[in-house]
């Protein structure tokens, strides 16, 4: 563990509870040196819970926590037999299901370190991570996975590939290729050969989304794995046998690393879709879950889509209470010293805003029995807390997520951090921002360009320190010192603020990297570099960070454009442009245009552009779009000296408008 100054922690204020302590039961878990050893501790503790079940797999299944630590005993074991020695590479490809954990596990107690990533990835990702990662052994989803790369595996160092299908392998390859059960049977007599892993050892291997270049493999220690099942303690205090519903991708850091923290508290888990994420909700009545920010866009939506669509007389009732609702929880936020708009609050402003809570009070428990139930009732009705992580939640839905009585706790974090830094607690639910650090982790905010240490409430850029920090990127030592100094200090590429609370305000990203509200990354260069070959397009910086798609901000090529309205029969007026003359139909061109054809133009342009590109996935359409008349150059500070536009400067200069195309 790092030693912490105390200039990085905090005291919560008087009248506030301190953190969780971890309970007694994780004491045990102290002395674990690899994050596979606790499958033996929860298998003596909670035989007979249910620790998963898959209800759409046929036949469904259902595992309890003594089953599975088995089935990851004899997974190993197998996994021995074929020659799996400690510090050798196994790569994990596959989507959610029991037997990704028993692989990822299975392969870890084997001594092997994973790298994971969805089968669903394109293909040259996949085998440029074999490649890197030097894998010997691949664990792959089913055959058709293994098709898709099949032509790239002759020139890797592969020995052997597993199906973790029951499918016949009858793929010919000059690979010897097992399935499942075939592994199974390999280690069903004999038992795992005990490997001397020690908490400093690397685990897994978390590759970064690649889109420009690529991917990087985070290089995540056992120690780093088991630290967050003590400290996310802290945020979420789940009982033995609490309900878990798990949408997300089980390979993505995140939902991996709570996965791990919910199985060490003996929860139950239901693996479910998207397809049947709805009916799960209120079928199997989840008192917690992990989800990124577009899963409560969507209830919220279809939440809307209901009072839309219900008889005017109960539309205006529901429509009253979640106003008075929204008032209530505002003033109520400022009473407690939990406002972001009133961090300060004076005494005066608490005492209108206790009057507030007195009248708004009856009013909000009157709403509570005509409406938040009912639509907590969607959500099984039984949720104690989410935790949303991924980016950042929208503050419309934090406070209608507040209003129904929805807990929701925020998290934030990186795959490199492998993966919370920070979290939200229950007691201190601060909306808007990230939370406080999370126990034995510090965050400290520095001058993006100096990286000297900024004061409370300067905005400047994230740097974190804790045991859950990656190692460095594999094979990868310059982009390594670029984001590890020599005192372990991470740059997370995040701007923010700390509160006089301790916490953490993210308010932008230096790194061009946008995190949609889906958890996709997207990379915008080469976006950007595709979308600047149309000859309408003059510069173009995409926007969208914690949105659900991106959108652009376009410096538009007024000649072209000229020549286009010339042909249309219009008149483009452009604000200290020359205009043509002797054309029809006036186009005043600004942020937003009106003209129907103007538009079409550019979108489709867009969307040519972006599908034309190498490696397109449905993520990078660009579906909304304004027009910015001032070029970026330098001399406006929109241009570094080397030309690259400077993202944060301009995301601020036009904040208002980048926040009104999404509206």
């Amino acid at each position: 563990m790092p030693e912490l100054t105390e200039a990085y922690t905090y005291t919560p204020p008087e009248g506030l509870s301190q953190d969780a302590t971890p309970p007694e039961r994780f004491s045990e878990y102290r002395s674990l040196q690899a994050i596979s050893d606790i499958w033996a501790v929860l298998a003596r503790r909670y035989p007979d819970i249910i620790a998963l079940n898959a209800p759409y797999e046929e036949p469904e299944t259902r595992i309890t926590y003594s089953e599975l630590y088995k089935q990851i005993q004899r997974f190993a074991a197998g996994l021995q037999v074929l020659g799996v020695q400690k510090g050798d590479r196994v790569a994990l490809f596959a989507d959610n299901s029991p037997r990704w954990l028993i692989a990822d596990q299975g392969s870890l107690m084997a001594g092997a370190i994973n790298a994971v990533r969805s089968g669903q990835a394109e293909s040259q990702e996949l085998l440029y991570i074999l490649q890197d990662s030097g894998a010997s052994l691949l664990l792959i989803e089913n055959l058709a996975v293994l098709k898709k790369i099949a032509s790239g595996l002759t020139d890797l160092s592969l020995r052997t590939v597993v199906l973790l299908s029951s499918e016949t392998p009858n793929l010919d390859l000059p690979i010897p290729i097992l399935s499942f059960n075939q592994v199974f049977q390999e280690g069903q007599y004999g038992t795992v050969r005990a490997t001397a892993i020690e908490s400093t050892d690397l685990a897994t291997l978390m590759y970064t989304s690649g889109t420009t270049g690529q991917p990087k493999g985070v290089m995540i220690t056992h120690g780093g794995l088991i630290s967050q099942i003590f400290s996310l303690w802290a945020v979420v205090q789940p009982d033995a046998g609490d309900r878990i519903l798990s949408v997300l991708p089980i390979w993505h850091a995140y939902e991996r690393v709570c996965e791990y923290f919910l199985f060490a508290c003996g929860c139950s888990q239901t693996y479910t879709n998207i397809r049947h994420f709805k009916n799960d909700l209120k079928q199997r009545k989840p008192q917690y879950m992990i989800a990124v920010p577009r899963i409560w866009e969507g209830f919220y939506e279809a939440v809307q889509k209901q009072l839309r669509d219900a008889p005017s007389s109960k539309r205006r009732l529901a429509t009253f209470f979640l106003g008075v609702g929204q008032r209530y929880v505002q003033q109520r936020r400022l009473l407690n010293g939990l406002s972001l708009d009133h961090p300060q609050p004076s005494g005066w402003q608490k005492f209108l805003a206790r009057v507030q809570v007195m009248l708004l009070g009856p009013i909000y428990g009157l709403g509570e029995k005509q409406v938040y139930s009912k639509i907590r009732e969607a959500t099984g009705g039984q949720i104690k807390q989410v935790i949303s992580g991924g980016g950042a939640l929208a503050p419309h839905l934090d406070t209608f997520y507040e209003v129904i009585g929805v807990e929701v706790l925020v998290g934030y974090g990186l795959t490199e951090t492998a993966v919370v830094l920070t979290g939200r607690r229950y007691w201190a639910n601060l909306r808007g921002s990230a939370g406080r650090p999370i126990p034995d982790t510090a965050i400290k905010i520095v001058h993006p360009e100096t990286k000297e240490p900024l004061t409370v409430g300067e905005k400047g850029l994230v740097l974190a320190k804790g045991p859950q920090v990656m190692q460095g990127y594999y094979n990868k030592r310059e982009a390594t010192a670029k984001v590890l100094d020599g005192d372990s200090w991470f740059d997370t590429g995040d701007l923010g603020l700390l509160t006089p609370m301790g916490d953490l305000v993210l308010t932008g990203r230096q790194k061009d990297t946008i995190v949609l509200s889906n958890g996709e990354n997207i990379e915008p260069q080469p976006i950007e570099d595709a979308c600047i070959r149309s000859a309408y397009i003059e510069q173009i910086m995409l926007v969208g960070q914690d949105k659900k798609a991106l959108g652009a901000l376009i410096v538009p090529n007024i000649e072209t454009l000229k020549e286009w309205a010339t042909s249309k029969g219009y008149r483009l007026e452009v604000p200290k442009q020359d205009a043509p003359a002797g054309v029809g139909e006036l186009v005043k061109l600004g942020p937003s245009v009106d003209n129907k054809d103007l538009n079409d133009l550019f979108r489709q342009e867009l969307l040519r552009e972006v599908q034309n590109r190498p490696g397109y996935r449905p993520d990078d359409r660009i579906s909304t779009f304004r027009f910015i008349l001032e070029p970026f150059t330098m001399e406006n500070g929109l241009l570094t000296q080397t030309l690259k536009i400077r993202r944060h400067v301009v995301s601020d200069r036009y904040h208002d408008m980048i926040n009104g195309m999404f509206e």
